[in-house]
């Protein structure tokens, strides 16, 4: 009998996923340059230079046996080094290798930090805010906690302080946050954080252990101008960075990133061995060797990241003329466009018909929104503005 978990599991098919594979299928009858697929978060910039020189030097020049081989659990030295000073010299830190463990992208990051902290026969909550990530229901399920989900702050989708106040419990683990965002794109600011952690730790005090602050950080990267976004784990000490390279340099085929934990924080001492062990548990052994190692040639190299902002301006200085209600992102290639008809499945339904491909809000934990992944070429971007004045057309 196969798991019953696991079987009802498919029954909830990602919607992400499905917009995107009618988008190919679309894409397939009448040319992917008529389809204007704002589905999937693919980066759409090549990566650096510097990784992909990295990689062709290590393949051609370095020894075989080395950068084809097994990595250890923990991960290589030279990209925990590498990654750790480049951490410290951008954001004044003080972490060493033993602080890092390297994970199979933020996915993998967030695996361990949440198994790390979570007991499951304590029956414990995992807390987050809407909008979130839809997949952090199996992540926090996986490890054994029940996922709270604090509604959102729909006028600016900061934090919404007062239902956490009321939600937050002695059986809380952790809460998991997403800065910059998706869905939203909006950033965190730094009054938002800072009483975040004030509030974090009076309620660790009041009962009697640590509450960790995960912090899911693939987009850290990506922050426009003049946007204030802190380095998160600065204002916390028992925080934990789940990072990921996939947006910052393009690669997220390459599955490489980190899961971080403060030096003050409670448990840092055992933090990376418990992770290993871990690892053990899931079958997640051995991240790739060789795109571990080319990150340890530019661990600070990024792709040319400004098109989104561009792909941002244009969209919501246009569709905010339009009618659409839009909260403008600081970062990320994301936006959150509330949806005209209060029916998000309705409305994205109905983009089809323009060959629009927009994703529905109701898995993000927000009902009446639809999210666009603007990392497509700037010049798709300004050709979709008429299938969208056309869309717009409908409802204003």
């Amino acid at each position: 009998m196969l798991n019953k978990d696991y079987v009802a599991m498919t029954a909830g098919e990602s919607v992400i996923r499905k917009m995107y594979m009618y988008g190919l299928g679309r894409a397939a009858q009448i040319g992917a340059e008529n389809v204007f697929d704002y589905s999937l978060g693919n980066p759409s910039v090549a990566p650096p230079a510097e990784y992909t020189d990295a990689l062709v030097d290590l393949v051609r020049n370095e020894n075989p046996l080395l950068v084809h081989g097994y990595s250890p659990n923990v991960g290589m030295m030279a990209a925990r080094q590498a990654i750790v000073d480049d951490l410290n010299k951008r954001f004044g830190t003080d972490y060493t290798v033993k602080n890092i463990f390297m994970s199979v992208s933020a996915a993998g990051a967030i695996a361990h930090a949440l198994r790390a902290v979570v007991t499951p026969e304590l029956k414990q909550n995992v807390i987050t805010f809407a909008p979130f990530f839809p997949e952090y229901r199996p992540y926090v399920g996986g490890a054994g906690a029940e996922l709270r989900v604090i509604s959102a702050d729909t006028n600016a989708f900061q934090i919404n302080f007062e239902e956490l106040e009321r939600t937050i419990d002695e059986k809380t683990a952790a809460i998991l946050v997403n800065s910059p965002n998706n869905p939203s794109g909006v950033v965190y600011s730094t009054a938002t954080i800072d009483r975040l952690a004030q509030i974090l730790t009076a309620k660790s005090k009041e009962f009697g252990h640590v509450i960790y602050l995960i912090s899911d950080e693939p987009y850290r990267e990506i922050v426009f101008e003049g946007v204030d976004a802190p380095f998160i784990a600065k204002h916390y000490k028992d925080t934990i960075v789940c990072y990921s390279y996939s947006k910052s340099m393009s690669i997220p085929g390459a599955r490489t990133g980190y899961c971080l934990i403060n030096t003050e924080a409670e448990g840092y001492d055992d933090f990376v061995n418990v992770c290993v062990q871990i690892s053990r548990g899931i079958g997640h052994n051995c991240p790739p060797t060789l795109m571990q190692l080319a990150v340890a040639k530019a661990p600070g190299a990024l792709s040319d990241l400004k098109v989104y902002e561009e792909n941002c301006n244009i969209l919501y200085g246009e569709l905010s003329a339009m009618g659409f209600e839009i909260v403008k992102p600081g970062g990320t290639f994301y936006m959150f466009p509330k949806a005209p008809s209060g029916d998000a499945t309705a409305f994205c339904e109905k983009a089809k018909e323009f060959d629009l491909i927009l994703v529905p809000s109701d898995s993000f934990g927000v009902p009446g929104y639809f999210r666009i992944a603007y990392c497509v070429p700037t010049e798709k971007v300004k050709r979709s503005l008429e299938a969208f004045r056309k869309l717009a057309a409908l409802y204003f």
